[in-house]
């Protein structure tokens, strides 16, 4: 299995921009190409998968085990695969969770993206530093927004660090892509996006040495799957989980819906933003995160959708609301202009807008109480990264934090859980398998 991981100095210094014009690059070659994304991330696995045509996967250490990294990258073995890191090489809640944790851990030859607007000879020491700081599977570095006239220095520089110049990406006004409070626009936003993406695609073949890169790919070691990270489904029976996807709600773990489906769920996808109300024969709901402060307007415009939704979460039908979803499940939402729009009512809290992150980061769950996705005393891991709050944030849980930070959090009964910490179903995967199973009840008490 051909694979590569291209990361970077720092968050912002280019390695989306590099991941997409490779990936597409190589798609126009005709190869087949997965892709996955290193740590808690949605928005950049959204743009890998319009790429590549098949989801993007996520690769988290603070979420999974070695074992499990290697299943998951088994499973979605292709002609080559890329993976993006997070945030810095080094970065990371600990050295393990960092990109370079997860290069070792797959053992994926790693490639460094620095972004050198600024600089010149000092390109070599940013190298040498992240080449010596640590134990590490660096096989060279791109340059982004490298000009023509250093790339000759550029590649000195490598050739006295020991290390391969892998290329250069120059700058491109034409394939920017916005950003909003929570990282880039989605996707599904930019109209123009194949185009942005076949720009990026044509610089990547100028510029970047692709063969090479091909070539350093080929050199990781084979993934072994490993039987024992199989999980049997609990029932042989498709089950109908509507699963909320529009521009409002679609932050979602691929993987996580793809394990619901491997242990007998047919999801069935719904817009809360368009449709008029929940499919037909569903025995469970999951509504993910995503930006419905954007469409809050619309959102609560859509009555016979909220009501449908209310009517379904109070008949006892197995329900996961994170972030976003749990926002909608509250009485009202003020978006950022203050405008104050009613919502599903299923919660008595009132969503508002802050000026900087809240809860930002990992937070391990203890469940106070049983409820739909644990028993009492078992613990989840989770994620928040979120600028809106909440009145009634829920008290099910006790939740702790880095820094030593702790709170409660979490609305959840035997069918619900709503709350802002998103789920991530490898993480604890009973959890998935006790949804199943009340998805599983509700369905022989209603729906049969």
């Amino acid at each position: 299995m051909k694979r590569i991981m291209i990361a970077g100095t720092h968050s912002g210094c280019g390695k989306t921009t590099v991941t997409c014009a490779v990936l597409q690059a190589l798609v126009n070659r005709k190869m087949k190409v997965s892709s996955f994304k290193c740590g808690p991330d949605y928005i950049d696995p959204m743009f890998h998968g319009r790429i590549t045509g098949i989801p993007s996967y996520n690769l988290d250490r603070r979420f999974c085990d070695k074992k499990r990294l290697a299943q998951l990258l088994y499973e979605r073995q292709t002609e080559i695969s890329v993976i993006e890191g997070v945030m810095g090489f080094y970065d990371g809640a600990d050295p393990e969770s960092s990109s370079c944790g997860v290069s070792l851990d797959t053992e994926t030859p790693a490639v460094i993206v620095i972004d050198c607007k600024g600089m010149s000879l000092s390109m070599g020491a940013v190298m040498q530093g992240f080449l010596g700081f640590r134990r590490n599977n660096i096989a060279g570095f791109i340059f982004n927004r490298l000009p023509e006239s250093l790339v000759e220095q550029a590649k000195e520089l490598c050739g006295n660090a020991g290390t391969e110049y892998l290329g250069r990406m120059p700058v491109c006004t034409e394939a920017v892509i916005e950003s909003r409070h929570l990282g880039l626009v989605t996707a599904d936003e930019i109209g123009d996006l194949h185009e942005k993406m076949q720009t990026l695609a044509g610089l990547a073949e100028e510029h970047i040495r692709l063969d090479r890169l091909i070539g350093i790919a080929g050199t990781a070691p084979e993934i072994q799957a490993d039987s024992s990270a199989y999980i049997a489904p609990p029932t042989s029976r498709p089950l109908r989980i509507a699963v909320a996807r529009d521009n409002a709600f679609c932050f979602y773990y691929e993987e996580s819906i793809e394990l619901l489906r491997s242990l007998g769920c047919d999801i069935v996808y719904f817009s809360p933003l368009d449709d008029k109300k929940l499919p037909e024969k569903i025995c469970g709901l999951w509504i993910g995160g995503g930006y419905p402060e954007l469409y809050a307007e619309k959102l609560s415009k859509n009555g016979s959708m909220l009501a449908s939704v209310k009517a379904a979460v109070n008949s006892g039908m197995p329900t996961i609301a994170e972030c976003g979803g749990f926002m909608y499940l509250c009485r009202e939402l003020t978006d950022k202009d203050n405008g104050t729009y009613k919502m599903a009512d299923v919660l008595d809290g009132s969503c508002y807008p802050t000026k900087k992150l809240q809860r930002f980061g990992y937070a391990e769950l203890t469940a106070l109480h049983g409820n739909l996705l644990c028993s009492e005393g078992e613990k989840i891991m989770t994620h928040e990264f979120h600028y809106w709050d909440c009145t009634d944030c829920g008290s099910t849980f006790h939740a702790k934090r880095s820094r030593n930070r702790e709170d409660l959090c979490v609305h959840s009964t035997e069918s619900l859980y709503a709350g802002f910490p998103h789920l991530y179903m490898y993480a604890a995967s009973e959890t998935a398998v006790r949804f199943v199973k009340k998805c599983m009840e509700y369905d022989n008490e209603k729906n049969r």
